[in-house]
């Protein structure tokens, strides 16, 4: 796989910048904290400085001959309390820290899944489940290890670069100086050059391992269909062949790390030698003093120790940028359905719903809808057929306005639903939808769910009329069954009448059912069709049918196709016509009676 040579751009250096500053306010929440702790690693660092000032006076008073009885205990303490006030400081940044880098974390993760859920179903149709949570995973890791980076290293490091520069000048020659301020300029130089040369292989990672997370995530989430078809290990190969590409970026990163850390290492080795040279040199000719020479030394070590981990701070730090950018982008990832400005709550008396010449496509080059017009009056039942593919789901899609219509407009009770929240009309609609998807928690889990506040004598209830509570009292843990990822516990009937004890218990004016009751077998089914039918009284209910035997009682059956009401009207009025109803009906009953007695009507 070809690798193409990553060179930072002007655009990616101000996208970075940007993103820092939008880290900010996540912190500045803890200002006391932040300031506390920035005084803290000042006091740290002086301690830090002080101590080879400390040792110069000790080393000059041992050099000129005294005994250690005479050495000043004063000094002695003094370098001991230098040594703890470091520590002590030191420590007392990291706890008092902690709050504001893991309270920053976690604002910033909530505000991402939130995001998340405001996002359009177009978004989360075409989402990779894997590569998102890794996203975000990696995402809201790299702002605590941002600000660790920051506060931790690089302004320690400043903070004591600028000490021992003033010390230097206020001192010693300034060919120290010289050779300190090179040398740092060097390094910094050189590690931001190449670090940005091999940040590519580092972006490669991440495509790639969201690429492999999103390929298994997938692949076992789909469990039962690769076990169909015995596609184990073509699910296997594509996870390696992506591991492998992600394996010879992961080398090739590591390798050009080897050698920046040797660039890095000569560097400092260079700098060294020189102040050592120069420092010797004035030991020898008396302009300075073997403490002058150790404090030099020491100053140095301790300047370059930590400008030694500052090259891999600057690494970590482009990896964490690179991170979070990608965390930023799903933030910055446009709500397509958004309130008005001017949206109030639904206000529903009759649930009267009325669609008017409302055109619909997902891209332009594929209409769905294509002047829908249709009334279904308070407390009626109106039902959808057609073929796979007319557009009938997709009516279900727009009454919760998980799309907007491209023409005509959607009203309940005369209000568009364009200006109402989408929060007060979801909660005035209840689905039960054609591929129920269940929560990896307990049965009951699943059914309060539609009314987290519902008692469990309510929940029983609502099993009762869905027609499962007795299987669900058959079980060894009762309501308390864990139902499988997905779902996957329950065969298809079963958990479609969870979906239906849902919106029973959820109990809203609106009622929608998408193909509700294909998983299930006739006499289940007409059992449940009961239910539905006692709980549609009193209820606007629209029903989307692949069984027409379900709708037969439906106050007005629209028949699309192709994305257009083709026919209309009661059960026996479309037989009557002899069109595309009474061929769908004529062909189901001649399948139902091969199986089963056929329905009468």
């Amino acid at each position: 796989m070809t690798i193409h040579r990553y060179t930072e751009a002007p655009d990616q250096q101000r996208q970075d910048f940007s993103n820092l500053k939008r880290i900010v306010p996540y912190i500045w929440q803890y200002k006391g904290r932040v300031l506390i702790a920035l005084l803290s690693l000042m006091l740290a660092k002086l301690a830090t400085v002080g101590v080879p000032l400390i040792l110069k006076d000790i080393v000059d008073i041992l050099d000129q001959g005294l005994s250690s009885a005479t050495l000043p205990l004063m000094l002695l303490l003094a370098y001991g309390a230098l040594r703890l006030s470091n520590s002590l400081f030191n420590e007392l940044r990291d706890a008092i820290f902690a709050r504001v880098r893991y309270g920053a974390m976690r604002k910033l993760s909530h505000k991402v899944i939130q995001h998340l859920y405001s996002l359009s179903l177009r978004f989360h149709l075409e989402r990779q489940t894997g590569a998102v949570s890794r996203d975000m995973e990696r995402g809201s890791n790299s702002v605590a290890s941002i600000l660790n980076y920051l506060v931790f290293n690089i302004i320690p490091t400043a903070a004591e670069f600028a000490l021992v520069a003033t010390i230097l000048l206020g001192r010693y020659d300034r060919i120290f100086t010289i050779v300190t301020f090179s040398t740092v300029i060097i390094y910094v130089s050189f590690t931001i050059l190449v670090t940005n040369w091999r940040m590519h292989y580092r972006h490669e990672m991440n495509r790639l391992d969201s690429d492999a997370s999103s390929l298994a995530v997938d692949g076992l989430i789909n469990y039962e269909t690769v076990k169909y078809f015995n596609n184990e290990q073509l699910e296997v190969s594509r996870y390696n062949s992506t591991l492998s590409n992600w394996e010879d970026a992961a080398v090739k990163s590591q390798t050009s790390m080897a050698l920046l850390n040797f660039g890095q290492g000569a560097i400092i080795a260079i700098g060294v030698t020189l102040v050592m040279i120069f420092a010797t040199a004035g030991v020898q000719d008396k302009s300075m003093t073997l403490g002058d020479l150790v404090l030099i030394n020491t100053m140095m070590l301790q300047l370059f120790m930590p400008l030694g981990f500052l090259g891999i701070i600057y690494r970590m730090l482009r990896h964490s940028l690179a991170d979070m950018d990608r965390l930023f982008n799903l933030l910055d990832t446009d709500t397509e359905i958004k309130d008005a400005d001017t949206a109030r709550d639904i206000q529903i008396t009759k649930a009267d719903i009325k669609f008017k010449h409302v055109r619909f496509y997902y891209k332009q080059d594929r209409e769905i809808l294509n002047d829908i017009s249709f009334h279904v009056p308070s407390g009626h039942k109106v039902a959808i057929v057609g073929p796979s593919g007319a557009g009938k789901s997709t009516l279900a899609r727009l009454m919760y306005r998980f799309y907007d219509v491209i023409e005509g407009n959607i009203s309940i009770d005369g209000q568009d639903i364009r200006n109402v929240t989408q929060d007060s009309l979801r909660r005035s609609i209840g689905i039960v939808p054609q591929d129920t998807v269940l929560f990896n928690s307990s049965i009951y889990h699943n059914i309060v769910y539609a009314k987290p506040d519902a008692t469990q004598e309510e929940v029983e209830q609502a099993a009762r009329l869905a027609n499962i509570d007795d299987f669900i009292q058959g079980l060894p843990d009762k309501y308390d069954t864990l139902v499988g990822e997905r779902g996957l516990k329950l065969s298809g009937g079963e958990k479609q009448r969870v979906a239906i004890a849902r919106v029973i218990l959820k109990a809203p004016p609106i009622l929608i059912f998408d193909e509700a009751t294909s998983s299930l077998d006739s006499q289940t089914e007409q059992q449940i069709n009961q239910a539905l039918k006692a709980v549609a009284e009193q209820h606007t209910t629209l029903v989307i049918a692949h069984r027409l035997s379900t709708i037969i009682d439906a106050d007005n059956i629209l028949v699309l196709k192709q994305g257009q009401i083709v026919e209309q009207g009661t059960h026996q009025q479309l037989l009557d016509q002899q069109g595309l109803y009474a061929e769908m009906w004529a062909l189901q009953q001649e399948e139902q009676s091969q199986h089963e007695v056929p329905v009468k009507v």
